[in-house]
């Protein structure tokens, strides 16, 4: 079983890591349309998703997967806002709680349970 969750893990990290990458072809190859606008974003958001998941599964860590992901988001959502002129409602909000959270994740780390 495990080398099955390993292969699955795998395949997520990769489908993960071309949404990241190049979101607008995987929409193209996997929908038969490319990505644009507010799609492209959120696309991303979901590839660093995939990545913490496949991440937590690799490592048998669910911490250590949200930590990847918070972080990630964090920085991420921030850059849209900072580069892309993105001005959601959300945005900002969005950005302080997962900042907050990876913080306080980060923080828990060495705590006993947090595997």
């Amino acid at each position: 079983m495990t080398r099955v969750l390993d292969l699955a893990a795998f395949g997520e990290m990769a489908t993960g890591l071309a949404l990241v990458v190049v979101p607008s072809f995987v929409g193209e190859v996997l929908l038969g349309e490319g990505l644009t606008g507010p799609a492209v974003p959120t696309a991303r958001v979901a590839g660093i998703a995939l990545i913490a998941l496949a991440v937590a599964c690799f490592k048998n860590s669910g911490f250590l997967g949200m930590l990847i992901y918070s972080a990630a988001a964090t920085l991420y959502l921030a850059w849209l806002g900072l580069t892309d002129g993105s001005t959601g409602l959300l945005l900002w909000p969005a950005v302080a709680v997962h900042a907050v959270l990876t913080a306080l994740l980060w923080r828990g780390r060495n705590k006993p349970g947090a595997t």
